[in-house]
């Protein structure tokens, strides 16, 4: 779940000026079983199934890049399964399936990885090797948890430092999320590869983006002072900035159901992700959440809270 900064951690916005963003891995999981198959063959179950011979045949392009980069030929099969399992979400589904599979395929092999290489991996499958235009903190988020300021410099390397508040700040933030789902899931590359191209050539786009980076710096101030609200109306602000970067991020039934929550008591909100679907968070005070429930009655209410811990092994066999 991030909360501002987004869109700085794209190559063509952080390679020039640097990025930052706020974010907190959630209780919301993807899981990753691997086991020796009988033969030679590797079978994969996730959303569909594949039976192939060898890694070159798997459709699923981020299964075989993982295959690939793990020294992994086959005699494999791999099973997934996740808490929300619908993609295009904006909880970095796809970045925490990868950092997942990775962290089982190593796993599998008797080897150790810490999280900075299973963050770095994943976004080398991910965006140099399938391709995807896309950002690096999903996959920091879910390889390391917990609730951190990413920095993004300009040579590539992404510095991980926890957001330290009180835990009475913390479990107040937290209380007063209130994610909510949409109804509609997207894929955000065309909203991404946009941003980013804007990014690398709108000098109104950067100046919106540096703004955006700031950002981070009051948001982790305002915590580390325990003013949970201000937090709220920093959020309001984000958004503010964040659907003026391109058309495609908002459209007018996420402005209607935003200005519905904002009357219905919630300080500040967004569309979690790149846009255009997948769920809005709002942070209001927790009495204000039956209201906005009520108020928005096509979206649907999801419990969630902070998840402290990245990736790790549930079960081991070796």
């Amino acid at each position: 779940m991030s909360f501002v900064g987004g869109g700085s951690d794209l190559p063509a916005y952080y390679e020039q000026f640097g990025g930052a963003v706020v974010s907190t891995a959630i209780d919301k999981y993807v899981f990753v079983t691997i086991n020796k198959k009988f033969d030679d063959a590797i079978r994969l179950s996730y959303s569909k199934t594949e039976t192939v011979q060898r890694v070159g045949e798997i459709e699923h392009s981020l299964v075989r890049a993982a295959l690939t980069l793990a020294g992994i030929s086959g005699g494999v099969e791999i099973t997934t399964i996740a808490d929300i399992p619908a993609s295009g979400t904006g909880l970095g589904s796809s970045s925490s399936f990868t950092v997942g599979l990775l962290h089982a395929l190593y796993a599998y092999k008797g080897q150790y990885v810490g999280a900075e290489q299973l963050a770095d991996e994943s976004c080398k499958i991910e965006i140099d090797i399938c391709g995807a235009p896309i950002g690096k903190q999903d996959q920091y988020a879910a390889a390391y948890g917990g609730f951190n300021l990413i920095k993004f410099h300009p040579d590539g390397t992404v510095e991980v430092k926890p957001l330290i508040c009180s835990a009475k700040t913390t479990k107040r933030l937290e209380e007063n999320i209130l994610m909510l789902y949409t109804g509609r899931t997207r894929s955000a590359n065309h909203i991404l590869a946009e941003q980013s191209a804007l990014c690398a050539s709108s000098t109104k786009t950067q100046e919106v983006m540096h703004k955006m980076v700031a950002q981070t710096t009051h948001f982790t101030q305002a915590l580390q002072r325990g003013e949970c609200d201000t937090v709220g109306e920093i959020l309001h602000e984000a958004w503010l900035l964040k659907r003026s970067l391109t058309s495609g991020i908002s459209d007018s039934s996420i402005d209607d159901w935003y200005a519905q929550g904002r009357k219905a008591g919630a300080v500040g909100g967004k569309i979690l992700g790149a846009g255009a679907g997948g769920f809005l968070m709002f942070y209001a005070p927790k009495e204000r959440h039956p209201a906005i429930i009520q108020a928005l009655p096509k979206l649907r209410a999801v419990p969630v809270k902070f998840e402290y811990s990245g990736s790790n092994v549930v079960f081991y066999t070796p």
